[in-house]
């Protein structure tokens, strides 16, 4: 498989059905979050690095990308419900952990790092500005649909912005690293 070129129509192509396929399980995720069923956006997530995967050229390189980012997410968002400014009406509240299911929208956001926010990767300051803007709405559009609720407005926005602010510009900054979508496979990746 040739490596994927960094700014044609078919890389163009790509991110944006990139793009379209992970938004559309974010809705799926999402809704079957908000009735308390993470199975349904796991499987969707699972499937779709399952796709990014196999596309990838260091497929090893890239699951780094997606485990270390999955977790790095997870975990944040899991700081967060336990400070009670988030809060999953659908999981039990003895739980202090995001439920899984934002594990699944944290996958779906890491498949995207080095084929749909390739072009933020030396716009560091303008990925940051993104995360601190597009973090909060995702968050916000998820309270729409039911899956999140604020109890505190303002203190979410805030930790969420700043915390989008560092996650988007360090994801990137990790994904370059790590890039498993260009150039040659290494001798690890054509062993496996």
């Amino acid at each position: 498989m040739p490596p994927l070129p960094s700014r044609n129509r078919s890389s163009t192509g790509l991110a944006i059905r990139y793009f379209v396929v992970c938004q559309g399980a974010w809705f799926v995720t999402v809704l079957a979050g908000a009735r308390a069923n993470a199975v349904p956006g796991l499987i969707c997530a699972a499937a779709i690095a399952g796709w990014h995967l196999l596309r990838a050229m260091r497929p090893w390189s890239e699951a780094r990308v997606v485990v270390v980012v999955t977790l790095a997410g997870w975990m944040w968002d899991s700081l967060l419900a336990s400070t009670g400014w988030l809060v999953y009406p659908a999981r039990p509240s003895i739980l202090v952990h995001a439920p899984l299911w934002i594990a699944a929208l944290w996958m779906l956001f890491a498949v995207q790092l080095n084929i749909v926010f390739i072009w933020l990767r030396e716009r560091c300051w303008l990925a940051a500005l993104l995360g601190a803007a597009g973090g909060p709405l995702s968050f916000r559009a998820g309270a729409a649909l039911g899956a999140v609720h604020f109890a505190q407005p303002m203190a979410a926005f805030c930790a969420l912005a700043l915390g989008w602010s560092i996650i988007l510009p360090a994801s990137l900054w990790l994904a370059e690293r790590w890039d498993g979508m260009s150039g040659p496979a290494s001798p690890l990746d054509r062993q496996q």
